[in-house]
């Protein structure tokens, strides 16, 4: 019997750039909120019952629980849920003259609660408000770190919005992306039958009663509810999908294919275009697949009207909403354009709208349509053809009033003219030629007219050359009628001719006005980086920006950079109106703000932040003056790749200043060591004989003046000798780091030699020991340990006045072994940190009485972080005095044989 292979092998080695993207992902989700969303088809079904619910039971868990804002709609057992948990108060706002009330974002940041409850997220804020939604609200509470739970309806899903619309006949304006909902934390389904929540409805547990009547023919019909009902769950299925997917990349589980699939969307800002994108979103959810939105900018749709042109930007800006990629690409011929465009993205699919064109159907010259034109150009792009509903345009939606491109009457003007003086011409010419050569005298005219003055003015030059050509030069001259049949090809042929040269030429033109918009922009982006590149100071970097930025996008620019303190300041050279709360905002967050966004729009700039690879390096702040401009895709990604270009600079600066820093501090550090070893080791030996002579003499010497000469002379050689120590072992801790000769030691005998070493200099102290007995062993460095022990007592004898008390402790506290030295003297120097204090030549007081150097705390630091623990100051409680503390990790005891 053949062997067959198993089946039930091991797993498959996960892919390492899987596991690089789910590093990444939590990285950004490190310090940030969760967000729990409670998730129903309609309203009435429970959900801010459900989270009030669920909120007690988290208050009861001992989580502070803060409800920031809540509609109970007056609702009795809601509002019975309310019971015993903390209420934000509201902010007030005055909206057209009316007091009205709103969430108040920043009490809610300054609070900072376990979880707080914002109800209905799709809520728009009252004007005035930081932002104009309330989901945006909640990804700046996601951002400090707050726990959000919060309620949603299916209607209001971004990408279901036209599905929704289409069931009751009512459009939902307020709207929230899908991305929020996919990135959520927790989604929880409350769900009831569309029965159950009818009876509710008639109760007046959904509304009060007038109201539930009105909703109860409208809204609330049962088919209605159950399209709801079946809409919410499809797309909690699909998060569900979306979940078990990620569960099964994490593993490796079953095959995992190499590329995804990418759609390509072709819009040309026809009414439909909205619900496309929306259906496109949809279906590249479910095929978890890249998309991208393109609109190729052709010669046929320059004289579209603006509302076509502005209705184009609004579907883009709708497409980057639901997680798009956008673009706009110039091109003689759409099919070409985007076949080629789909060609260079790899897209698998290419997506278009159905139309309709009935007319054409009659016609035997039928044009192909655009998807026939795609299968010819390419026959291998698979083309989707979606049918979308004709919907009305969004009356609520008001274009700003721009002014209609006017008729060039002067171009008009300057052909007739012209077509007039070659009329002269050719009657001069004709005394010459055959009128059949002086045609080419008009198709020039044609073609210049054409060339200076577009498509229009073309047009017309080609029919009044025909019409001047027949009336002056086709027989019976000074007639429009003709004698001759065959002069009526010559007319149509002329017109023809004049009319391909006239479009063709038109054509060159907008290729040129293309082609010198990507140069514009390319040239300008590589002049920003030829000239940052040789930009070696901050204020290099901040002209360089500010000049370049106002050329390209005809702006006031300023620039908000940050100082030593991190506090933003106004760069020189800046000009506009800059409010510097607002730059805060999106350097913090990393997002742009201002004019033309969705935070703090009112504001009269636009603030960009300048983000580099390391972290944000200031705000770039442009007055514009045509703010529509930014509105085109390629101009917001060339406004995103100077900021970078910018950012890239500041950062390179800034570092190279750093090295430079740190290059003069390791040299003024390395030759400091030099100079200090090197005197440290000519000292040792005079210190020596003077110690020894000074020991030496002392018991021979009587009672007396002499006597007292000698113990001073032997007191400060050894705190001499102590501080040469001190010398010799920073600099071998600097040059060649810490080598531990770890052996196993009892704390009081540590504690006794440091306490003998120091006998002399603890006799005008007051000296008590707290030494417990069954200690643990600890594994040291028995000289360095002492040195650490004899320095932190040095340090208490030298700023403490003689007579007051010193203690030296140990103990045992969450499993490390804490040696501490208190004293009673003035306690910790006010003009000093905890840190400052442990600095090489740092003293805690400035008087020369003090003697030393102040290294003995820093090399004693040095050496209790070199044996993997840590030293800490703090003032004595009850004063005065200060406690510096040694905590040791207690390692695994060995056993008494060893």
């Amino acid at each position: 019997m053949p062997l067959t292979p198993s089946t039930s092998s091991a797993p498959a080695r996960p892919d390492p750039d899987v596991l690089v993207a789910q590093l990444q992902a939590q990285q950004a989700q490190a310090g940030r909120g969760k967000l729990r969303i409670y998730f129903g088809s309609n309203a009435g079904v429970g959900k801010t019952y459900a989270m009030l619910a669920a909120a007690q039971r988290e208050r009861l868990a001992g989580r502070r629980v803060l409800v920031g804002l809540v509609e109970t709609h007056g609702r009795a057992e809601t509002e019975q849920q309310l019971h015993d948990l903390e209420l934000l108060p509201r902010r007030p706002l005055n909206y057209l003259g009316k007091q009205l009330t709103e969430f108040d974002l920043d009490a809610a940041l300054a609070r900072h609660p376990d979880v707080l409850l914002l109800d209905e997220l799709a809520h728009s804020n009252v004007a005035g408000s930081r932002h104009p939604k309330r989901w945006q609200d909640v990804q700046e509470l996601l951002e400090a770190g707050v726990e959000v739970w919060t309620t949603l309806n299916v209607q209001h899903l971004e990408s279901l919005n036209d599905v929704v619309s289409g069931i009751v006949g009512i459009q939902v304006h307020e709207t929230v992306p899908d991305h929020l909902f996919d990135d959520a934390d927790e989604v929880i389904v409350v769900d009831i039958p569309p029965e159950e929540l009818l009876k509710r409805l008639k109760a007046g547990k959904v509304y009060p009663l007038e109201q539930a009547e009105r909703a109860s023919r409208n809204f609330f019909r049962q088919g209605n509810l159950l399209a709801l009902r079946e809409l919410a769950l499809r797309r909690t299925a699909d998060r569900v999908d979306e979940d078990m997917r990620d569960y099964r990349r994490e593993r490796a589980i079953g095959d995992v294919w190499p590329t995804r699939e990418r759609l390509l969307v072709g819009v040309g800002g026809r009414a439909g275009d909205d619900a496309l994108v929306r259906q496109v979103a949809r279906l590249a959810r479910r095929l978890e697949a890249d998309w991208v939105v393109v609109y190729v900018d052709a010669p046929q749709r320059q004289h579209r009207p603006r509302a076509a042109q502005e209705a184009v930007l609004k579907t883009l800006a709708l497409a980057a909403r639901l997680g798009a990629e956008t673009a706009t690409i110039p091109g003689a011929q759409v099919a070409q354009a985007l076949v080629d465009f789909a060609r260079e993205r790899n897209a698998s699919h290419l997506v278009l709208a159905r139309v309709d064109q009935p007319w054409s159907r009659w016609l035997p010259w039928r044009p192909a349509s655009l998807s026939e034109q795609i299968a010819l150009l390419d026959p291998g792009l698979d083309v989707l053809l979606l049918s979308v509903k004709k919907v009305k345009p969004d009356s609520s939606v008001r274009f700003p009033v721009v002014r209609e491109q006017a008729i060039p009457w002067k171009g008009y003007g300057g052909v007739t003219l012209a077509c007039l003086a070659a009329t002269a011409l050719a009657e001069l010419l004709l005394q010459v030629f055959d009128p059949a050569n002086v045609v080419m005298l008009f198709l020039l005219v044609v073609v210049l007219s054409a060339v200076r003055w577009g498509r229009g003015p073309g047009a017309w030059a080609a029919l009044l050359s025909v019409l001047l050509f027949d009336f002056y030069f086709v027989p019976p001259r000074n007639s429009f009628s003709v004698n001759d049949t065959q002069y009526l090809f010559t007319f149509c042929l002329m017109l023809g001719v004049a009319l391909v040269c006239g479009q063709l030429t038109a054509r060159l033109r907008h290729e040129a006005r293309v082609a010198a918009e990507r140069e514009r922009r390319a040239g300008a982006l590589a002049r920003l980086a030829r000239d940052l590149s040789g930009a070696l100071t901050q204020q290099q970097v901040t002209q360089i920006a500010l000049t370049t930025i106002s050329g390209v996008f005809g702006a006031q620019t300023g620039l908000l950079l940050p100082d030593a303190d991190e506090q933003l300041q106004l760069a020189q050279g800046s000009a506009g109106a800059i409010d510097a709360s607002v730059g805060r905002w999106s350097m913090e967050h990393g997002q742009m703000a201002g004019q033309g966004t969705d935070t703090l729009a009112a504001a009269p700039a636009l603030y960009v932040p300048l983000m580099a690879p390391v972290r944000s390096r200031g705000v770039l702040v442009l007055q514009l003056s045509a703010p529509q401009k930014l509105r085109v895709p390629e101009e917001r990604r060339l406004l995103d790749a100077c900021a970078s270009q910018i950012a890239l600079a500041l950062e390179r600066v800034h570092f190279v200043d750093v090295a430079q820093q740190t290059q003069i501090a390791m040299e003024g550090e390395r030759m400091r060591n030099t100079l200090l070893s090197a005197v440290s080791h000519d000292l040792r030996t005079p210190l020596t004989g003077i110690l020894g002579a000074a020991q030496a003499a002392l018991p021979h010497a009587p009672q007396g003046p002499v006597h007292s000469m000698l113990v001073q002379i032997r007191n400060q050689a050894q705190a001499l000798q102590q501080l040469v120590d001190n010398l010799l072992a920073m600099a071998r801790l600097q040059q060649g780091g810490v080598h531990l000769k770890r052996e196993w030691l009892p704390v009081d005998e540590l504690v006794g030699s440091a306490l003998a070493q120091m006998r002399e200099r603890l006799a005008g102290h007051v000296l008590h020991t707290a030494l417990p007995t069954g200690l643990p062993l600890l594994e040291l460095d028995a000289v360095l340990m002492e040195r650490v022990l004899v320095n932190l007592l040095d340090n208490a004898i030298k700023y403490t006045p003689a007579g007051t008390a010193i203690t030296v402790a140990a103990g045992v506290e969450g499993g490390d072994c804490v040696l501490s030295v208190q004293d009673a003297g003035p306690g910790l120097p006010a003009h000093l940190s905890a840190q400052q204090l442990f600095e090489p030549f740092t003293r805690g007081q400035s008087e020369s009485a003090v003697f030393g150097m102040g290294l003995g705390l820093a090399l004693a630091l040095r050496i209790v972080q070199a044996h993997g623990g840590r030293l800490e100051v703090e003032a004595a409680e009850p004063g005065p005095g200060a406690v510096f503390r040694v905590r040791l990790p207690v390692p695994e005891q060995p056993s008494m044989d060893d």
